[in-house]
């Protein structure tokens, strides 16, 4: 049995090894990578692994996580503030497409109760895939990804009347209404006990555990939490992945949020890849051989039906055209709980096993069609959306003598505005096109493009310019454009803005000297009015912070060299740290005595 796990532990990691990487590769997705290594690895493919039912349960504890991870970003006050499109935009969504999917089963002579129970199976969606997709793809803070993640929710909270309405249209005797109360009641309990229990109970034990300063075992309950009140809602019938959401929220609040993220993260990421291999897995190509064009038909409605429904959706939700199509891949797949739902109608016998394993299916199916669906979006659809709404680049003019600002947002504007009033040529380039057309009103020359392109630098007469101030909000783009300037205009001054002292060091890595953290000296001033403020005369205070500040940038200077050896970078930043208490505990010795001196 040991052997036997780590074999199969093996086999799971050397797939999703080989296969993701080469998917990524190829654009098509981690997802679509980790499906794959499912079906090769499967009963259908190599048949390396027999249990997928088994599998198939143990790795939805990923999509546990991902829940309870995604609470802990979203506070009550936050969660109130989305119950429009949570309840209005997701009860919209399950009821319109399974009214839709049910009037199609109909007309087709399939009878109304398994098109019923089939069209709320394949309303909802599954959580996994499309909240994976939002993360690989940086989508979540859009409009269809916000709205996504609001239907989502609304459909983990559906799945459960769904679930208990399936044996009340089966020939099993239904439960009777006593029963069906305190169902209720235990639900209603766990909850309250939940909200409780999280305020007033979970808090102290995570600061107890954080007290003794032994990571592993703050880790350790972490994992018991999440799987404790994932149980705990499953033994009252309520979807685990509802429960341990609720959770997060409640502790989204808290001082510990991002310790849990952290720990927990490497676990969600492991468990969901695991979960996607089982679904591939579970594809069961022996009812695809035997019923091949009917299959294809089925998943072929489906997705049409599904797409176009929320397709015309997403127009009355407000989402902006060009990400309507994108609303409606995202959620055309069906769900991990449509598996449950089918499965309770098989047991309910409302459905014959050939019917539940063929839905089963289409759901599977449908799942892996989703990246492929979206990978023909990405090179067909949306560069024409990405065509009509770019910008060309502005005409430049040739100047020379001028100052070259790249970036004016709110740290190069401050420059330019500077510069401007000084009666310094500017030569402002930025790649915000309302920011820029705003600019304008308002009298300054501004230019559309991308400043790390060499040709709109030549354009922008970079090989006169007197200097080039490098103001640029992203750091990956700032260290671009540097290295662009010293391949392609050595003798140019370059100025820049460092957002952090990492990119501080990348910064200097590439020889510019001229450096400004952009929230040190600022932080600075203020230091110096709360001492004011706390009864320091102007000039102690002004020595305090000038004192500080000397230090801060020589212990900076002084530890770049070791910035790289994290060993030593770490000993190295202690060492000034315990200078800096020293020389403080100095001055405080000195000015025993009275706190005012000098300007006062």
């Amino acid at each position: 049995m040991e052997n036997n796990l780590l074999l199969n532990a093996l086999i799971y990691l050397a797939a999703a090894v080989i296969t993701v990487p080469i998917a990524r590769r190829l654009g098509l997705g981690a997802v679509l990578g980790y499906l794959a290594a499912g079906i090769a690895i499967g009963p259908f493919g190599f048949g390396l692994i027999r249990e997928v039912e088994v599998i198939l349960h143990f790795s939805e504890f990923g999509v546990v996580l991902l829940l309870f991870l995604i609470g802990l970003e979203l506070d009550p006050k936050r969660l109130w503030s989305m119950r429009k499109p949570i309840f209005g935009w997701g009860s919209a969504q399950v009821g319109l497409v399974t009214v839709a999917l049910c009037a199609v089963g109909v007309l087709t002579g399939i009878d109304w109760k398994i098109a019923l129970i089939a069209s709320l199976g394949l309303s909802l969606s599954s959580t996994a895939i499309v909240l994976a997709t939002l993360d690989e793809r940086n989508l979540m803070a859009t409009p269809a990804g916000s709205a996504s993640f609001s239907i989502l929710l609304f459909q983990d909270i559906a799945a459960i009347p769904m679930i208990a309405i399936v044996p009340m249209l089966g020939v099993s005797a239904a439960a009777d209404g006593v029963q069906s109360w305190l169902d209720a009641l235990k639900v209603i309990g766990v909850v309250i006990a939940l909200i409780v229990g999280g305020r007033y109970l979970v808090r102290p034990l995570l600061r107890a555990i954080a007290k003794t300063g032994m990571r592993e075992l703050f880790t350790a309950f972490a994992l018991l939490l999440v799987i404790g009140i994932g149980l705990l809602m499953q033994s009252v019938g309520v979807s685990m992945a509802l429960g341990t959401f609720l959770a997060g929220v409640l502790l989204a609040d808290s001082e510990y949020r991002h310790a849990l993220e952290s720990d927990l993260e490497p676990f969600k990421g492991l468990l969901l890849g695991l979960f996607f291999i089982a679904v591939g897995m579970s594809v069961d190509f022996g009812v695809l051989l035997a019923h091949p064009v009917l299959i294809s038909a089925a998943v072929f409605a489906f997705l049409a039906i599904k797409i176009g429904m929320l397709y015309g959706m997403g127009k009355r939700f407000g989402i902006p055209r060009s990400q309507q199509l994108l609303f409606a891949l995202l959620l055309s797949q069906g769900g991990e709980f449509a598996f449950v739902v089918f499965g309770a109608a098989a047991t309910a016998r409302v459905f014959t096993p050939e019917v539940a394993s063929m839905l089963v299916l289409v759901v599977a199916l449908s799942m892996l069609m989703t990246p492929l669906l979206l990978l023909l979006y990405d090179r067909l659809i949306a560069p024409r959306f990405q065509a009509a709404t770019t910008r060309p680049d502005d005409a430049l003019e040739e100047r020379e003598g001028h100052v070259i600002i790249a970036g004016f947002g709110r740290f190069g504007q401050i420059v330019g505005r500077l510069l401007n009033a000084n009666q310094v040529p500017l030569t402002v380039l930025d790649h915000d096109p309302d920011q820029i057309d705003l600019l304008r009103k308002f009298g300054f020359e501004v230019f559309y493009g991308d400043a790390t392109r060499t040709d709109l630098l030549h354009a922008a007469g970079a090989a006169r310019a007197r200097a080039l101030v490098v103001a640029i909000d992203d750091v990956e783009d700032s260290l671009a454009l540097v290295d662009a300037v010293k391949q392609e205009f050595p003798d140019l001054p370059i100025l820049a803005r460092a957002r952090n002292v990492t990119h501080y060091y990348d910064l200097m890595d590439r020889g510019v000297t001229m450096l400004e953290r952009e929230t040190f000296e600022g932080s600075l001033r203020l230091g110096r009015q709360v001492l004011q403020t706390l009864g320091y005369g102007a000039y102690q205070a002004r020595q305090a912070a000038m004192k500080f500040r000397a230090h801060n940038i020589a212990s900076v200077h002084a530890v770049y060299p070791y910035y790289k050896d994290q060993e030593q970078y770490v000993s190295m930043a202690r060492q000034a740290r315990d200078e800096l208490a020293e020389m403080f505990a100095r001055d405080i010795e000195s000015m025993k005595g009275g706190r005012s001196g000098g300007w006062d």
